[in-house]
């Protein structure tokens, strides 16, 4: 029987699920909701960097990621942060979306798989 670890439990959620090799990540947010999209996407590359550690694998490793904007007109500036982030030589499949996020000064949230070495 291949186990289910939890990691960084909450109230509703977990940060991550492992199961099976891949690591499921929940929706993160910015700690930091004043900030502007650029600055939330960082924080939040800055979170997934620490739940991928606490996995036992990177950003390198990510299969797919799933990108939600409370606007559109944000894609350029959250695209910077992600730009200056991301593993170029092993880049994930990526959906991104409008999206009404829980919270209104939320303006960017993501989520996504990785796979264990």
């Amino acid at each position: 029987m291949n186990p289910i670890t939890r990691l960084q439990p909450e109230t509703r959620l977990c940060g991550a699920t492992i199961h099976n090799g891949l690591v499921y990540l929940a929706g993160q947010v910015a700690d930091d909701p004043s900030q502007d999209v650029a600055g939330q996407m960082t924080d939040i590359l800055h979170q997934v960097d620490a739940l991928l550690a606490e996995a036992g694998t990177d950003k390198s490793r990510l299969l797919s990621v799933q990108i939600f904007l409370a606007d559109m007109d944000d894609l350029a500036d959250m695209n910077r942060a992600w730009d200056k982030w991301l593993d170029h030589g092993n880049k994930p499949a990526r959906a991104t979306v409008e999206a009404r996020l829980a919270d209104p000064a939320w303006r960017v949230e993501l989520t996504g798989i990785a796979a264990l070495p």
